[in-house]
């Protein structure tokens, strides 16, 4: 495979929210587009092939943490790139379903890699999905100007009310400076993906790319997964005329990015090949929001109440997720072209088509 014709692709957990969104970027010009998915509950009710999925795609019904599906799927498919997708998410939810994130991120890894063993195939680029949890809390700067990483906010201080660090302010995310140290069992995973994926290409001449997504959301999301998609659910409840409950003081910040714009990172990545042998960005839109400016948007939006601050809490929730895309925008030929403004406004017009 070069950088400008794509050979086999295999896609992991590719009949998802992200998996479908790409297929309609690029799997129509892959020599074969196979997606290996075991369609979620949470995402799939029907357990039916997504109708978003392009008609390319080829969709084999597997759980990546299932040897013998491997074995069975690396019998007839020999992958030039691998899109490693497939995973549980959802950060307060994996506080309470260790093992099942452990299983699907750590294990289901694994499996993909032992199955690649046996087979005797080592795909040249593997494109990891992972997330801006792997960072935690990131770095925050004192008055004095020196920078700290805070660690995770403790069940007591949240207790307390306090959801900031005192006399300090976060600074972005950035891959090449910010050490990771997640705060969630989810995030942990993640960054044991990274981990994985990186000794064993290293160890077989492979590349991996990996890809550090802030907050996705937009058309395609799961409507009935309550883990996952803030945007989704405040806009239902907007919908129906609810109150938006927000939590802690309302101050804190994501950075959402749009669909469309996650899609052509990996289109991005996908189609010039691997810069380096392990290289990582930041997706994001380069923006944060505070949830409550969030809330409150959606809820003009739909002439719906006013969103109310409960001060409700989160155990591990991090106070400022938001990343630098600087880097990003100088190593791939990418950028976003979605704010949230616009964005949200086309994911309403999209759940309301979907009522």
């Amino acid at each position: 495979m070069t950088a400008t014709t794509l050979g086999t692709v295999l896609v992991t957990g590719g009949a998802g929210f992200i998996g479908c969104a790409l297929s309609h970027k690029l799997a129509a010009t892959a020599e074969r587009w196979v997606v290996i998915d075991k369609l979620h509950p949470q995402v799939h009710p029907s357990a039916e092939r997504p109708a978003d999925l392009h008609e390319a795609a080829e969709l084999v019904v597997g759980d990546v943490t299932d040897a013998a599906a491997w074995d069975a799927l690396l019998a007839d498919v020999e992958p030039d790139v691998i899109v490693h997708l497939a995973a549980e998410t959802g950060t307060a939810q994996s506080l309470h379903a260790a093992t099942s994130h452990a299983q699907a991120n750590v294990v289901g890894t694994t499996e993909m890699l032992d199955a690649l063993g046996r087979a005797g195939q080592v795909p040249g680029h593997f494109v990891l999905s992972s997330s801006r949890a792997v960072y935690g809390e990131g770095q925050w700067r004192r008055t004095d100007g020196s920078v700290f990483e805070p660690g995770q906010r403790s069940h007591a201080q949240f207790e307390r009310g306090e959801w900031d660090f005192p006399e300090a302010s976060p600074l972005p995310s950035r891959a090449a400076v910010t050490m990771p140290a997640p705060t969630s069992v989810y995030g942990a995973t993640k960054l044991a993906q990274e981990h994985i994926l990186s000794a064993w290409t290293a160890a077989h001449d492979a590349k991996l790319t990996v890809l550090r997504l802030q907050n996705v959301y937009g058309p395609g999301q799961s409507l009935i997964n309550s883990y996952t998609g803030i945007v989704s659910l405040f806009s239902q409840l907007a919908m129906d005329g609810g109150t938006i409950q927000v939590y802690e003081d309302g101050r804190i910040v994501r950075d959402f990015v749009f669909i469309d714009d996650i899609a052509e990172s990996f289109r991005a990545v996908i189609t010039a090949g691997p810069s380096a042998d392990v290289s990582r960005f930041d997706i994001g839109s380069g923006v944060g929001t505070t949830i409550l400016e969030l809330a409150q948007a959606i809820a003009a939006y739909h002439g719906a109440p006013a969103p109310v601050i409960n001060g409700m809490y989160r155990d591990g929730d991090v106070r400022h997720a938001e990343c630098s895309i600087d880097d990003t925008l100088a190593g791939l030929d990418w950028a976003p072209a979605w704010d949230v403004t616009r964005g949200v406004a086309a994911l309403q017009e999209w759940i309301a088509a979907q009522r």
